[in-house]
């Protein structure tokens, strides 16, 4: 089993890396982490290769991630929460899954045929809305063929109190590694 993390926060032990770090302590197979505030990844420049073409004409770490993506049984996006979104540099990668949609909206193929089981965590000091930051994981998640979703793991109060001592975002990792360990 393969699952690929892409872990959206700057802070290597933040809130959000505490929430990850559980989940690989449990995590059955294989796993790759790409953490977005440290690669060579650009975002998408809307060249439009991809309208006709397969794949993206960027030459970059994003090549190696879209082999994973086509390999990997299960995706995890974590992130903390900017301004009721996801980090703009996850965001910067998640641009580059533009060749997916692409694929499926203009040159009518289907660029994943294997199916992915996904989740999404997010963290917040409290003062932001876990609604946008989930829609917008989802997305990304069906653009990399994950359709089962799980409903969102998320830490709200990091402000007052750490992650790892949320008892509602432990039982939602615990829910992450029953489901992606199955």
């Amino acid at each position: 089993m393969k699952t690929l993390i892409f872990n959206g926060s700057p802070r290597k032990n933040g809130d959000t890396v505490s929430l990850i770090n559980i989940v690989l302590e449990n995590l059955k197979g294989e796993y790759k982490i790409i953490n977005a505030y440290d690669n060579d990844i650009n975002p998408c420049t809307d060249c439009r290769y991809c309208w006709e073409n397969a794949g993206c004409c960027i030459s970059d770490g994003m090549q190696k991630i879209y082999k994973y993506i086509e390999e990997c049984d299960n995706i995890l996006i974590a992130s903390p929460i900017y301004f009721s979104e996801l980090t703009g540099a996850l965001l910067n990668i998640g641009s580059r899954l533009q060749t997916y949609f692409c694929a499926k909206f203009f040159r009518k193929e289907k660029p994943i045929k294997k199916a992915k089981k996904g989740a999404v965590i997010v963290v917040g000091g409290g003062d932001g809305n876990i609604n946008k930051p989930y829609d917008t994981a989802c997305c990304l998640l069906r653009h990399m063929n994950a359709y089962d979703i799980l409903p969102v793991v998320f830490s709200h109060d990091t402000n007052n109190k750490p992650a790892r001592e949320d008892e509602t975002a432990l039982l939602g990792v615990k829910n992450i590694l029953k489901y992606f360990n199955e």
